[in-house]
């Protein structure tokens, strides 16, 4: 697996894709993940995208995850989003790295569940196919903290036994998960229903820890720890599973962490060298 740096997830701002990946190169991670209309940029403005690829080969430094650049919930934009897509996604597949992410809230107070999973099947349907033209895939996150459903009149999918499903309905066989550990722990997910997955359907893994002494549904999706901080998410557990099913592509800390955020915000090195030996320790407990 590939210890990949996500630099805003620890509170590590407007660093451009070179500085990005030298910082990993620098604080012992694998692999960055990237913005395919960054690559797209620099590419454009430099001959092509074997500059991009020597940008992370000449530094030791895979390519990890991108997000999917279309908001499929946005009819006003999605249709030009989703023209743009193919040639962006490309870019991603010419540097090796033909997994995008995206996700879908786990409410909405329009629609009651049955019209919104027709709402999103329609809209990601075309993203699905879009990718699927030129060799890409995308893993949709599933959002479970109840603390955010809670928020909303009418709740969605939230955990990844439904949202693997969705995307199988969608029929590209193209479409997986981003499989988040603490999204998997407040979603009161366990470790058997891992076997649900196979290796094709997990396009990213992020891992973090939940704070101690809060019950699982009073968490807050943006408090958290680095894996195996607390010990609270069993993260050996799940990442025994997946490695057992042959993943070995980019795993990302998540940690949404005030401390780490704001040492990141100061010294981007230190943030970053403690997040990518944290990350580390769990791979080598697997």
């Amino acid at each position: 697996m590939l210890n990949t740096l996500l630099a805003g997830a620890i509170g590590i701002e407007g660093l451009s894709l070179e500085e990005q990946i030298k910082l990993a190169a620098a604080t012992g991670f694998d692999a960055v993940n990237f913005s395919v209309i960054e690559v797209k940029e620099l590419a454009d403005a430099n001959g092509g995208i074997e500059y991009v690829r020597n940008l992370f080969s000449s530094n030791g430094i895979k390519p990890g995850g991108w997000g999917v650049p279309v908001n499929a919930g946005d009819d006003s934009k999605r249709p030009d989003q989703i023209l743009a897509l193919p040639e962006l996604a490309s870019l991603a597949v010419a540097l090796g790295a033909p997994g995008g992410t995206s996700g879908i809230m786990p409410g909405n107070n329009e629609r009651e569940y049955d019209a919104e999973y027709a709402f999103w099947q329609e809209r990601f349907l075309p993203v699905a196919e879009a990718l699927k033209s030129v060799g890409a895939s995308v893993g949709i996150e599933f959002i479970a903290p109840k603390t955010l459903r809670n928020r909303f009149t009418y709740e969605f999918i939230y955990d990844m036994p439904r949202m693997l499903q969705f995307g199988k309905e969608l029929g590209t066989g193209n479409v997986g998960v981003l499989f988040d550990l603490w999204h998997h722990y407040t979603a009161h997910g366990t470790v058997e229903e891992l076997d649900l997955l196979k290796v094709e359907d997990v396009i990213l893994v992020h891992v973090n820890d939940a704070p101690a002494g809060i019950e699982i549904d009073e968490q807050l999706d943006n408090q958290r720890t680095l894996p195996m901080e607390t010990g609270v998410i069993p993260a050996i557990d799940y990442m025994k599973k997946l490695k057992a099913l042959g993943y070995s592509g980019p795993v990302a800390a998540e940690p949404f962490s005030d401390r780490l955020n704001a040492i990141g915000a100061t010294d981007p090195t230190a943030a970053a060298k403690e997040t990518a030996s944290t990350t580390q320790s769990l791979l080598d407990a697997i």
